[in-house]
């Protein structure tokens, strides 16, 4: 070989391992977005084609390319350019068809304001569902797969940090893979306040109205910051009534249900209200532990006592992002501290968050002891019974009706309140309290003795508030 080829082979090798070195952090990229099962599944067989300054060409088997491509495109994209650049693109062939195929870049089809990009993390696959947000979830849905015919306008409203945007995006994100090209114009209420002044101080304002007036699907979030803006509303009041013309669909988020806009002007209030209003509640302790389990798997965190998201969702209970904010310290101490996560360090790590929370519940929150006698009484049992290996039917259900009252108002993690029941196991107690929800969910008797329950709880436990008991 001479000395000219060999620096050929070099370089070329030097090109293929930067490459490789390349997709090794888009693939790293991805699994963190879409989690270790689907990464598995569909992209783990993706294959480096080449790599071309910011194009970047993978290959997928011939039965999946189809369903990668449109699936997960929009995902290849954001992991692509978080590494490549912003101009990075992407395209999906066939393995063996690299030559022949023509690339279809992975582009997307909808259009989206500044600073307003979907977020890989929010589609419907990873959100999760609850008692307070399954209504809101299905006509999500259903807007997504009919847009214009389902529901319209659909106005999804709840607290602040319950899903609200997440379901946005997620409408955004199966339209954008889905919709055979549909226009999707997603923004804010306040950006779209901030666009409209500087169209009318540019002169552009016929581009403004073009942009916001043409698209099929039209996303605001946060629309009551358009209260007490008069001009601002007076303009989303017709771009309202131009969409609807045309037959564009529409999805409004709010932190409160229009009849509450009390500053919004009443002609936009009836609007909002004159399609669907989907309330999301805050999130019940089954579904916290739940959007814990499911960020963890998402960023590959390891959590080997299940006790450590049962302690952060029974402390952090309304708001979702300080729920998933709790579960980033915990995590980010113990690995600055260099010890395990535990349940100990959790408790550490909450209490300078959450101290004066955590202060003023204690005294008020029943005992298992309390629980345990409450509902022996009730049910005319011992308490012996209640921890007994007995599997007798009454003594059964008296001790899974025990163990979810103990997790909803004890305080105290599912693994202490299983070993107070007889020394039984975290999973003993976990089924035991999905039985009591999936009876009490269809059985209004069953609901009823609930109810009863808990009244009869709060009251010999003297606990103020029992409106917990709803």
């Amino acid at each position: 070989m001479t000395a000219a080829a060999r620096t050929k082979h070099a370089a070329t090798r030097v090109t293929n391992a930067s490459s490789e070195n390349t997709w090794k952090q888009i693939s790293d990229e991805l699994k963190s977005a879409v989690g270790p099962s689907l990464f598995d599944v569909w992209l783990a067989p993706l294959k480096l084609a080449r790599l071309d300054g910011n194009q970047l060409t993978i290959e997928a088997p011939a039965a999946s390319r189809a369903w990668v491509n449109d699936r997960f495109g929009q995902v290849l994209r954001a992991s692509a350019r978080s590494v490549i650049g912003a101009d990075a693109e992407v395209h999906v062939s066939a393995a063996g068809e690299t030559a022949q195929l023509g690339f279809a870049p992975v582009t997307s089809t909808a259009s989206y304001e500044p600073g307003s990009e979907l977020n890989p993390k929010y589609c419907f696959e990873q959100f999760v569902i609850g008692n307070g947000n399954r209504f809101a979830h299905g006509a999500a849905l259903a807007v997504a797969e009919n847009p214009g015919t389902a529901y319209n306008p659909l106005f999804i409203c709840g607290p602040p940090g319950v899903g609200k945007t997440h379901l946005l995006h997620s409408i955004a994100d199966y339209v954008n893979r889905h919709g055979n090209g549909l226009r999707v114009q997603l923004t804010g209420a306040e950006s779209f306040a901030n666009e409209f002044i500087a169209a009318l101080r540019g002169g552009d304002i016929n581009a403004f109205k073009a942009r916001h007036r043409e698209a099929d699907l039209v996303l605001v979030d946060d629309v009551q910051f358009l209260m007490a803006k008069a001009k601002t509303e007076e303009e989303f009041f017709h771009t309202f009534n131009a969409l609807r013309e045309s037959g564009a669909q529409i999805v409004l988020t709010c932190d409160r249900p229009p009849r509450d806009l009390d500053r919004l002007e009443e002609r936009l209030r009836d609007r909002f209200d004159s399609g669907l209003v989907a309330d999301i509640s805050a999130p019940d302790l089954a579904t916290r532990v739940a959007v814990l389990r499911a960020r963890a798997e998402l960023d590959q965190l390891v959590i080997d006592q299940p006790e450590v998201l049962e302690l952060i969702a029974t402390r952090v209970e309304r708001n979702l992002r300080a729920l998933e904010g709790a579960l980033i310290r915990v995590v980010a101490y113990a690995s600055l501290s260099g010890r395990a996560i535990t349940e100990a360090l959790a408790e550490e790590v909450l209490d300078g968050l959450f101290p004066q929370k955590r202060i003023a519940l204690r005294p008020e929150k029943p005992s298992v002891e309390a629980i345990r006698e409450i509902v022996a009484e009730y049910y005319g049992l011992t308490v012996a019974q209640l921890c007994s290996s007995s599997r007798a039917a009454g003594i059964l259900w008296a001790r899974q009706v025990a163990m979810y009252l103990a997790r909803e108002h004890s305080g105290i993690s599912l693994g202490k309140i299983a070993a107070a029941f007889g020394g039984r196991n975290h999973t003993t107690a976990l089924n035991a309290c999905r039985k009591v929800e999936q009876r009490i969910a269809v059985d209004t008797e069953q609901a009823t003795e609930l109810r009863e329950l808990t009244a009869r709880l709060f009251k010999t436990s003297g606990v103020a508030g029992s409106d917990r008991s709803q």
